[in-house]
């Protein structure tokens, strides 16, 4: 039996810096039945270069003009205001999380006690900040988009090697583009990923909608993480490959309702399809007016529903027997 999938609501910065809107994300997340809420927490001068370019897909939804670390500025809230955006998670009633991109930023998560630190796919490869998280404990979510299984292998041993144990890591398997087109998703690399041994393997998904994590799910994600906004015309660099909230609510639903639907691995007759057993099945009738004494064969017996007589699968015990009384046409036969 799969256990309850950990939805994560990705808010990241799509609160374009503003407290006020990451707390109606806050709510709007909680509405929409999610598990957490995760935020993206860095100081962007100690997280890019001031040559650094912006991606591709930050260009289309930002413009060209301005540098990755101008934007960046602009997007995230200040250190001070994380721990009192924990607090009102805590009093609406859903999971705090925020992925720190910077030694800085673990400093100041650290405080907040989050169930789960959150390593995003860009910081495999970053050794000192490995080494800082695995420094401060806990559980961890590690999202290996654009990586190799040697580049995770890795990553996985420098946590453990500073006190992370293997069975407290979570693996993510994603794909690094905004919005990623569904021919580059191969969702099926999640059995590389659960071939590694950590705790369990999910999904962080930037497809448009809400079918690949749906999937995800029926392949055994322990974890969902998807973007979502308030609304898709905010600037931002993310937000047009986010959900909005009716959205993200349908999510929710669906991946609850498919991990009703996933049952476990034993094939039995459900209490919901016994009733229509002798309504779907057949038995073997009369297949026209058979006298007493007549003997049963293929020209006067036949198979029709209901299936609350003999089962057809007695259909060579009861070929040449002698009938015991009349038989109406379509009347069910019996051999007592």
């Amino acid at each position: 039996m799969k256990g309850k999938t950990i939805i994560i609501a990705e808010a990241g910065v799509n609160h374009n810096g503003n407290l006020e809107l990451a707390k109606r994300m806050v709510l709007a997340a909680k509405e929409a039945g999610a598990d957490y809420v995760k935020f993206q927490t860095a100081v962007p001068e100690l997280v890019i270069s001031s040559v650094a370019p912006k991606a591709e897909y930050q260009k289309e939804t930002t413009g060209a003009d301005e540098s990755q670390l101008e934007m960046c500025r602009k997007l995230h809230l200040p250190l001070s205001d994380y721990a009192g955006l924990k607090k009102y998670c805590d009093e609406v009633g859903i999971g705090f999380m925020s992925t720190p991109f910077d030694l800085v930023s673990i400093d100041c998560l650290a405080e907040l006690n989050m169930d789960y630190w959150k390593i995003p796919s860009g910081e495999i490869t970053n050794l000192p900040y490995l080494r800082k998280i695995a420094s401060k404990g806990g559980k961890v979510i590690l999202s290996t988009g654009m990586s190799t299984i040697p580049e995770v292998e890795a990553a996985i041993g420098i946590l453990e090697n500073g006190g992370i144990a293997r069975d407290a890591i979570i693996l993510l398997h994603c794909t690094t583009q905004y919005p990623t087109p569904f021919e580059a998703v191969n969702l099926r690399a999640m059995e590389a990923l659960a071939a590694l041994g950590c705790r369990s393997v999910g999904y962080s998904d930037h497809t448009p909608g809400i079918t690949v994590p749906i999937a995800a799910v029926a392949l055994g994600a322990s974890v969902i993480e998807k973007h979502f906004t308030l609304d898709r015309n905010l600037p931002g660099p993310d937000q047009n490959a986010s959900l909005e909230p009716a959205e993200l609510k349908q999510m929710v639903d669906s991946i609850r309702q498919a991990e009703t639907a996933l049952g476990s691995s034993e094939k039995i007759v459900t209490e919901a399809e016994r009733p229509n057993i002798e309504v779907a099945r057949k038995s073997i009738v009369a297949a026209r007016f058979i006298s007493k004494g007549e003997i049963f064969s293929e020209e006067n017996i036949t198979v029709k529903r209901p299936g609350s007589g003999i089962s057809p699968m007695m259909w060579d015990s009861v070929i040449g027997r002698h009938a015991q009384d009349d038989f109406e046409a379509d009347s069910l036969i019996s051999l007592d």
